[in-house]
């Protein structure tokens, strides 16, 4: 199987990468300097000369506050930049899976949103990505949308890094406590999504590792786990504070859970606790 990545530098596309070698496919990287994905003829030209068979999107505008002052630079990416990638697709009849994110919902509640739940985006990103999906499904038969959210890898930036950089530097933290979500290591995530793409199990999806909590309470376990393997962490007290405390020019979803009961349905393994993969994470990244 030759499998193309868009987004290949990025957190989550690094480890699908590596997964696919890992399992002996071939894996096409590539990122915007190979491929911009806002360019519909550079699209179809390494698209088609990769001929592969199937593509991950992994590719997006993912800066949340800035994309409400660059409305149209982040549509381009994440609405056009997929209907290019979809158009191609279509053309050679290949599976497509696209990532997407929780923030297609209005973040309201406490049930879990389901895959078919109502899309109501509360920002410019979550509209966004909402619009990509709408491409991707009006347009493919063969597509999977899964949504995820709370990323952390070892390439590139995320809350556990910046909780650990803190760390070094502070004693005590503030960190809000009325957003709940699910944590989700990239190396679990990659793992799934090429289980998804050697199946036809087409359809929407939620992938995040098990188990939800605030980012309060996943702070106060990164430290809890972190203080183990070094000692720098062992006195950080923490507080958690309401969100407003913090403002943020682009609003934020106050539930972020997601049920994953259709990857039960439909034969694919759950991934682990968040707990546990925040245990694996700070060992490979040599804390």
């Amino acid at each position: 199987m030759k499998i193309l990545v868009t987004g290949a530098k990025g957190q989550l596309g690094f480890d699908v990468v590596n997964e696919i070698k890992n399992r002996g496919y071939t894996a096409i990287g590539v990122d915007i300097q190979e491929m911009d994905i806002t360019d519909s003829e550079s699209v179809e030209k390494i698209i088609e000369e990769a001929n592969p068979n199937a593509v991950i999107h992994c590719a997006a505008w993912t800066e949340v506050d800035a994309a409400e002052d660059n409305i149209e630079k982040c549509r381009l990416a994440n609405a056009t930049g997929t209907e290019n990638i979809v158009k191609i697709c279509k053309k050679l009849d290949i599976k497509m899976l696209y990532l997407s994110t929780d923030y297609v919902f209005n973040g309201q509640g406490t049930r879990p949103w389901l895959p078919d739940d109502e899309r109501n985006p509360l920002n410019v990103y979550g509209q966004t990505k909402y619009e990509g999906e709408v491409v991707v499904e009006s347009n493919l038969s063969k597509y999977f949308i899964v949504r995820i959210a709370w990323v952390f890898g070892v390439n590139g930036k995320n809350f556990v890094k910046t909780m650990l950089n803190l760390g070094k530097t502070n004693t005590h933290l503030n960190i809000v406590d009325d957003q709940i979500g699910s944590p989700t290591y990239t190396f679990d995530l990659a793992r799934l999504l090429i289980d998804m793409v050697e199946t036809e199990k087409y359809g929407r999806y939620h992938a995040t590792n098990e188990g939800f909590c605030s980012w309060y309470e996943f702070a106060c376990k990164i430290f809890r786990q972190a203080a183990e393997i070094d000692p720098i962490y062992k006195n950080i007290s923490i507080d958690p504070v309401d969100s407003s405390t913090y403002p943020a020019k682009a609003k934020r979803p106050s539930n972020s859970r997601m049920s994953k009961k259709k990857l039960t349905d439909n034969g694919f393994d759950r991934l682990p606790s968040w707990q546990d993969a925040l245990s694996r994470y700070l060992k490979e990244i040599k804390l």
